[in-house]
């Protein structure tokens, strides 16, 4: 979608989108209501702005929505498309670390009583069990700290996957 795309989005289909990126409610309804944009630089720019000061409750509304690290993404909507792409790599993990992810994930939802999130786009799976394991060490405001900084991660790639997608692609000459 292209940005001018985005900013001519009627309110409802405009929260739809940006609720994929992140369905933290008074998030979205900002993001929503800000335009229109000048730039993905300016979009981006004000979510992560609105994003760093989000809270545990901001936390939670959103965990309500994403999968566990190394679950079979099931649905077919933006949210499971966006998070089977992010989470591909789990594809080609050697069972061991597969195994010791889901033991993790049991282990950090016991400890912490939520999913254990990562910005799994760009990293490997041995890369994602070292930092589930180094995590289960945090106390839970540490922890709530980190999760939430992950958070604002995988919304602001999913922004920037969402508006620049089709930006990149050359228009057709004639």
């Amino acid at each position: 979608m292209q940005l001018d795309e985005f900013n001519a989005l009627s309110p409802a289909d405009a929260t739809q989108v940006v609720s994929v990126w992140a369905a933290v409610p008074g998030w979205v309804d900002a993001v929503v209501a800000a335009r229109p944009y000048t730039g993905v630089d300016a979009l981006a720019a004000y979510a992560g702005e609105l994003a760093s000061v989000w809270s545990r409750a901001d936390l939670d509304a959103a965990l309500a929505h994403h999968p566990r690290i190394g679950a079979t993404v099931t649905g077919a909507g933006a949210e499971a498309a966006a998070s089977r792409s992010e989470q591909a790599s789990m594809a080609e993990a050697a069972d061991d670390v597969t195994a010791a992810i889901a033991a993790g994930n049991r282990a950090y939802e016991e400890r912490f009583g939520r999913v254990f999130l990562i910005r799994a786009a760009g990293r490997r799976p041995e890369e994602m069990l070292s930092e589930l394991h180094r995590r289960l060490d945090n106390d839970e405001a540490t922890e709530a700290r980190e999760a939430t900084a992950q958070l604002a991660e995988i919304a602001l790639l999913r922004l920037r996957t969402t508006i620049d997608r089709e930006q990149a692609e050359p228009e057709d000459a004639e």
